[in-house]
């Protein structure tokens, strides 16, 4: 996964809010098993009507309560795949926002005063060590989970975080096999 540092860029605008996670990758198209190539099929019905307009930017605002309805990891994954590197909005699903933040896809959540600005933004910069939005003349300031801005910020998915525990995962193991952590005791005592 990509460290995540700072996201500099124009801005894509979908105002709308309630948008659930079958319309941002409708159910025909999660039979794919690799993470890539969902980005042709993102908001895919939406993307036939006339006037529809999503430019590939790295930045998404939307309205609230982005990502609701089903746990598909698929949605996040077509977002990605298409460009986004942050998605903005005033509240997110937690399930959606948690599959983001697995990726290396940066949630922020802004008051709907500050959204409702930014949509009107050309483009902007989010940086996550400092947790704000930058644009034009504003300065929004966003909260993040500890635990996920390190992992985010370090380019660090549930593997990565794994790998870094190895000589703690070795050690176990290996007094395991010894007997010594629950796979031996001795019950002579017992008897």
């Amino acid at each position: 996964m990509q460290a995540i540092k700072t996201i500099t860029g124009p801005v894509s605008v979908l105002d709308r809010t309630d948008v659930d996670t079958d319309q941002i990758m409708p159910k025909q198209f999660l039979k794919r098993v690799e993470r890539t190539g969902f980005g042709e099929f993102l908001f895919y019905d939406w993307a036939k009507q006339p006037g529809w307009d999503l430019p590939h930017n790295p930045i998404l605002v939307t309205g609230r309560n982005f990502g609701c309805g089903s746990s598909r990891e698929h949605a996040p994954w077509g977002l990605q795949d298409y460009g986004f590197k942050a998605v903005v909005a005033p509240s997110f699903a937690d399930i959606f926002a948690s599959n983001c933040t697995k990726i290396g896809l940066l949630p922020v959540t802004l008051s709907e005063n500050e959204v409702k600005a930014l949509m009107q933004a050309d483009e902007a910069e989010i940086d996550l060590e400092a947790q704000e939005v930058r644009f034009g003349d504003t300065v929004a300031r966003f909260e993040i989970d500890p635990e996920t801005k390190h992992r985010l910020f370090n380019g660090l998915d549930d593997i990565a975080l794994t790998l870094a525990q190895e000589d703690a995962i070795a050690a176990y193991e290996a007094e395991r096999e010894r007997g010594g952590w629950g796979g031996g005791a001795d019950t002579t005592a017992l008897r």
